[in-house]
């Protein structure tokens, strides 16, 4: 596995990622959505974006990235068991590796909260407690509900250079490869937490799409099960 810790700006619904503390050198930008679904007075649509200190503040910021395996030399195993026509054995080994992945990843989120990071150095919970999520900070992945767009995966594995550290790849479709494989952020704020995008509007498709470098056409296919409007 790899970790990645960044100074890091918002800019409106991006964030954008520094080599270092000076925020001289750009070395990445994550993009986000934001919620545009009709909710009660005084309650906001939020962006992860929104998790990150703006750059107009003039303070400095930071976020992290992961990605962690439990996926390699699994094939073999799985195919000797396929060859065996095993399929209990072969199905469980795949879940095995899929859970060990989740754990490892759960790990790994307290070692950066109580150490590497360092925000909550006194954290203190049960097993159940972690599992509740009752610790400060998330870990969102690229792909689920408040990151639905799965090539911000680039984004984080070009930051982390995930293939060299950890063996992780991704394919043209951005899964990733081993399988048994999880990838995602690190947002620190006392506030944040996790929360689904949901369906937006072409407003928001196209100027994501800007921001993207993708055209309206791209930017559909990557978004289409959160587009209010096809």
């Amino acid at each position: 596995g790899v970790v990645g810790l960044f100074a890091a700006q918002a800019i409106g619904d991006d964030i954008n990622v520094y080599s270092d503390e000076s925020a001289s050198q750009v070395i990445g930008t994550l993009h986000t959505l934001r919620q545009q679904t009709r909710k009660r007075e005084g309650q906001p649509n939020i962006a992860l974006a929104d998790f990150i200190a703006p750059q107009s503040s003039g303070k400095i910021d930071y976020v992290g990235t992961f990605a962690v395996t439990a996926g390699i030399g699994l094939e073999p195993i799985i195919e000797q068991y396929e060859n065996d026509l095993d399929d209990y054995n072969a199905i469980m080994a795949k879940a095995l590796a899929d859970r060990l992945a989740e754990a490892y990843a759960e790990y790994l989120h307290f070692i950066v909260r109580h150490d590497w990071w360092g925000y909550s150095p006194d954290e203190t919970l049960t097993n159940r407690q972690l599992i509740r999520e009752k610790y400060r900070g998330i870990r969102p992945a690229a792909g689920y509900p408040a990151c639905p767009e799965h090539t911000e995966k680039g984004t984080i594995f070009s930051l982390l250079d995930a293939e060299k550290h950890c063996s992780i790849t991704l394919t043209e479709n951005y899964a990733m490869y081993p399988a048994a494989s999880v990838s995602g952020l690190y947002f620190g704020h006392e506030r944040s937490h996790y929360f689904g995008v949901g369906k937006i509007g072409k407003d928001q498709l196209e100027d994501y799409a800007q921001r993207k470098g993708f055209s309206v056409e791209e930017a559909e296919k990557w978004l289409q099960p959160n587009l209010n409007y096809l």
